[in-house]
């Protein structure tokens, strides 16, 4: 639980910004001698008599060596983002400068921090419950806005404050079954079993719409793989330039051209698109190369989360033996029609359906109809919601063994089960909630929770 393994008196210390050469690099140190420490080295004035939330302009020295001249940031606890005394040391950029200073606040009794041991910190001193504290590294590795969006709801509470109130009215219930418990030769009831089973059908409600929102969640962070797929010469490498505004993959009118997949990232309305360029797909070629190029489209198209099939809408009049190719693969496909500007203004696609999509990738025409396809396949539900989105797949694990506690839990009260075993229940899907928020944990958890941050943060 929260503050319950802290167990830590010593103070950390770790570079805060990026390896390397820059115009200023800001050193952190947090524990209960972080300004102690600091102030040994800052002859400019008491560092410790100084309120917290302050910057002080100095240079910073060791024995009768100038180290650099700085900013140092004061907070002290509680604060502070760890909750405990924490330092910022403003210095400048060199790599040199970094490491003298390092060293120096090593040698003077602080350790080098771990990774993600601020945070994990401030995790145990109560500042952040751990969906919040998963949340700084998810919004650290955010790529896109709707990522970034995402991750910060998260960090203000929003994912946290759906599961908190869930948890509270199941303790309630808890409580009063627990109360019964202590009465059992009695033979009453303090808990109201219809009222309580509302509430489990109103918690279910809310876990399934969070267990719901997982494949939002996950293509807001992990973005959505696109399989380009098409006989060869039909227009995938043109087309994926066009996409990319930029000359990527080789473009040739000899058939073949592409043998290997190509892959490159696109941000398309907030959400990253990794567009594959595959092979040319034909069942009989005497190049071995290529065949091999083949056998990857088709094991591009089976991983892919949606298929673009891209054709020659000049030549191909018939494509139910492609569409039921495409329905095999059990996911969400585009037709798109290419070369349009090679058939005459009286030739109409209305042969293929209305949901083929006409462009020209070589005059760069209609290519935002195939971006909106894009989105409308890989997005279901409002990227912008207001609504809480699941991103982890820890929470979702936890999620879904919820569920099926809810699941035992209402089928118990619906056989009348005794109160005492109806408790154990209740205590399993407690048990669930607490492991996302960080209210059930243990120290092997934390670690490798906390190893998968950045050093510093």
């Amino acid at each position: 639980m929260q503050g319950s393994l802290t167990g830590w008196d010593d103070t950390i210390v770790a570079l805060a910004t990026a390896q390397g050469l820059g115009a200023i690099a800001v050193i952190r140190l947090s524990g209960k001698d972080a300004i102690n420490i600091t102030n040994q080295l800052f002859p400019s004035k008491d560092l410790v008599q100084q309120e917290s939330h302050t910057l002080h302009v100095g240079l910073l020295k060791h024995s009768d060596e100038v180290l650099d001249e700085v900013v140092v940031s004061l907070y002290k606890n509680p604060k502070s983002y760890t909750g405990e005394n924490v330092v910022e040391i403003s210095c400048h950029g060199s790599p040199f400068i970094q490491e003298k200073i390092l060293k120096t606040i090593t040698q003077l009794g602080a350790r080098m921090a771990k990774a993600g041991e601020f945070t994990q910190r401030a995790f145990l001193n109560g500042k952040l419950d751990l969906a919040q504290a998963e949340a700084v590294a998810d919004l650290i590795a955010s790529n896109t806005k709707a990522s970034r969006n995402t991750a910060l709801k998260n960090i203000r509470g929003g994912f946290s404050s759906a599961l908190h109130f869930l948890r509270d009215e199941l303790i309630k219930f808890s409580a009063l079954i627990e109360l019964e418990l202590d009465f059992s030769q009695e033979d009453v009831e303090f808990a109201d079993r219809i009222a309580f089973k509302n509430l489990i059908a109103e918690i279910t409600l809310s876990t399934n719409q969070l267990l719901n929102s997982f494949e939002l969640g996950n293509v807001i962070k992990n973005g959505v793989q696109i399989a380009i797929i098409g006989k060869p010469n039909a227009g995938k490498s043109t087309l994926l330039n066009v996409l990319l505004n930029e000359d990527r993959a080789i473009v040739s009118s000899i058939a073949g051209t592409t043998r290997d997949t190509i892959e490159e990232v696109i941000n398309i309305d907030g959400v990253l698109f990794r567009l594959i360029d595959t092979a040319g797909i034909r069942e009989h070629t005497n190049d071995e190369i290529e065949s091999i190029g083949v056998g990857k489209s088709y094991e591009k198209a089976a991983l892919a989360d949606v298929i673009l099939y891209l054709f020659d809408g000049s030549v191909e009049a018939d494509l139910n033996e492609e569409i039921d190719w495409l329905q095999s693969f059990n996911k969400p496909f585009i037709l798109v029609a290419n070369k349009m500007d090679s058939i005459s203004t009286t030739t109409s696609l209305k042969r293929l359906g209305d949901d083929v999509i006409e462009i020209s990738a070589r005059d760069n025409k209609n290519i935002e109809a195939v971006k909106k396809a894009l989105v409308a396949k890989a997005i279901k539900g409002n990227i912008n919601t207001e609504s809480t989105i699941v991103t982890n797949a820890r929470h979702f694990d936890a999620l879904q063994k919820l569920s099926n506690s809810l699941q035992e839990i209402e089928s118990g009260l619906i056989n009348n089960i005794p109160g005492d075993l109806l408790a154990l229940d209740i205590r399993q899907a407690l048990h669930y909630l607490g492991t996302i928020t960080g209210q059930v944990t243990n120290d092997e958890q934390l670690d490798f929770i906390f190893s998968k941050f950045c050093i510093g943060k």
